[in-house]
C-alpha cells in the first residue's frame, strides 16, 4: 500500500482544556495536525497556545462557521504538503476516539479517491437533539440525494489528497458545508463509504455549537426553499384550476392552462432561489419543459384516475395528485434539469 502522510485537520471554537488529550493522542499516533481557530475569544487563548506545542494552529480574526473553518483548512494542507497524504477531520470537544480515527484513516488509505465516514450508532443515552436530528436529517438527505447515509452529520471524515481539490469548491460556510458535501459528491458520483465507530457525547453534547434552528435551516436550505417554490406554484396553480373550472372549462384543459401558468413561475424561481444555476437558460429551459410535460401527462392521468374512478372532489383530487408528483420533481430537477449549479465555486 502507498505511504501517505496522515493529516488529522480539527477545527476549533472555544476549544476547552479536553482538546489537548486529543492532540497529544494524535501527534503520538504518528500525525500531522492542522488546527483551524475559528475567531475564539481571549478565554480559549490558554488551550490554543498550548496546542501549539502539537499543532500547526491557523485564526480566523472572527467567527465564520465550521465549513469555513474546514476549508481554511484544506486550503493550507494542498498548499502546504506534498502528496499524497490523507486527511481526516476531527471534531474538537472530545467526541472522537483515537482507535476510529485511525480506522477511518486506514479505510480511506485502502480506497483513495473515496470520501469515509465515521458512522454513529446511536445507541445508549444520546441526546434527544442528536437522535432527533441525525434522523431528520438521514431521511432529507435521502430524499434529495436518492441514497441513503445513515450518519449524514458525523464530523469524522477521511480522505486521500485526490478529492481535496472538489471540497475546496464546495459551498457553505458553516453546518451546511458537511452536508452539501454528501450532496454534491454523491450527484458527481464520488464512492462514500461508511464504517463503524463509537458513539461520544460528553457531558449531554453541552459544548456543541450547533445552533438548532438558524443551523438546521441551513442544512436544509435547499429542500425548504425547493418546497416553499412548490408551494407557490402549487398554489398559483390550484387558484388557476379552480378559478378556469368554475368558467366551465374541462377538467384537461383547466389542468394544461393552470400548469402552464404555474410553471413558469415555478421555473423561474428555481432556477434563480433554489438551485442558484448559472448556466445558459436555454439548456435547463428545455429540460425543464419536457420534465413539466411528462409530470402534466401524469398528473392529468393520475387526475382523472381520483377523480372518475375514485369520485373524489376535484380540488381534493388536485391536491392529491400534487403531493405525489413532488418528490419526483425535485429529485429529476436536482439531479437533472439544473445539474450544473455546482459550476458556482466558492472558497
Amino acid at each position: 500500500m502507498m505511504q501517505y502522510t496522515k493529516i488529522a485537520l480539527i477545527p476549533a471554537y472555544e476549544p476547552q482544556s479536553d482538546l489537548l488529550p486529543l492532540l497529544r493522542g494524535l501527534s503520538s499516533s504518528g500525525f500531522t495536525i492542522v488546527l483551524v481557530d475559528d475567531g475564539s475569544s481571549a478565554v480559549a487563548r490558554p488551550v490554543l497556545i498550548k496546542a501549539e506545542a502539537y499543532a500547526k494552529v491557523l485564526h480566523h480574526d472572527k467567527n465564520k462557521g465550521k465549513g469555513a473553518a474546514l476549508k481554511t483548512g484544506y486550503f493550507y494542507i494542498e498548499r502546504t504538503y506534498q502528496k499524497p497524504y490523507v486527511v481526516v477531520t476531527v471534531d474538537a470537544d472530545g467526541q472522537h476516539k483515537l482507535p476510529d480515527v485511525q480506522r477511518v484513516v486506514e479505510e480511506a488509505e485502502r480506497y483513495p479517491g473515496t470520501l469515509v465516514l465515521g458512522r454513529r450508532d446511536f445507541k445508549g443515552e444520546i441526546p434527544l437533539r442528536s437522535r432527533f436530528g441525525n434522523a431528520l436529517t438521514r431521511g432529507v438527505f435521502r430524499l434529495a440525494a436518492g441514497r441513503a447515509i445513515y450518519d449524514t452529520q458525523t464530523g469524522l471524515r477521511a480522505c486521500t489528497n485526490h478529492l481535496v481539490p472538489a471540497l475546496l469548491t464546495i459551498r457553505g460556510d458553516r453546518y451546511e458545508y458537511e452536508m452539501n458535501q454528501l450532496m454534491e459528491l454523491s450527484r458527481d458520483g464520488t464512492d462514500i463509504r461508511e464504517i463503524g465507530i463509537e458513539t461520544v457525547y460528553e457531558n449531554n453534547n453541552q459544548s456543541s455549537h450547533f445552533r438548532v434552528i438558524r443551523d438546521s435551516l441551513r442544512i436544509y436550505g435547499q429542500i425548504l426553499k425547493f418546497a416553499a417554490a412548490s408551494i407557490t406554484g402549487f398554489l398559483v396553480d390550484l387558484v388557476s384550476f379552480t378559478i378556469l373550472s368554475a368558467m366551465g372549462c374541462s377538467i384537461a384543459v383547466a389542468n394544461v392552462a393552470a400548469r402552464v401558468i404555474s410553471a413558469t413561475a415555478n421555473y423561474t424561481m428555481n432556477r434563480a432561489l433554489v438551485f442558484q444555476d448559472r448556466q445558459k437558460v436555454g439548456r435547463s429551459l428545455w429540460r425543464y419543459l419536457l420534465l413539466a410535460v411528462s409530470i402534466l401527462a401524469g398528473n392529468t392521468l393520475l387526475l382523472y384516475l381520483l377523480v372518475q374512478g375514485a369520485g373524489i372532489g376535484r380540488v381534493l383530487a388536485k391536491i392529491l395528485a400534487e403531493c405525489l408528483c413532488f418528490i419526483f420533481s425535485f429529485l429529476v430537477q436536482k439531479r437533472w434539469v439544473f445539474s450544473s449549479a455546482r459550476e458556482e465555486v466558492q472558497a
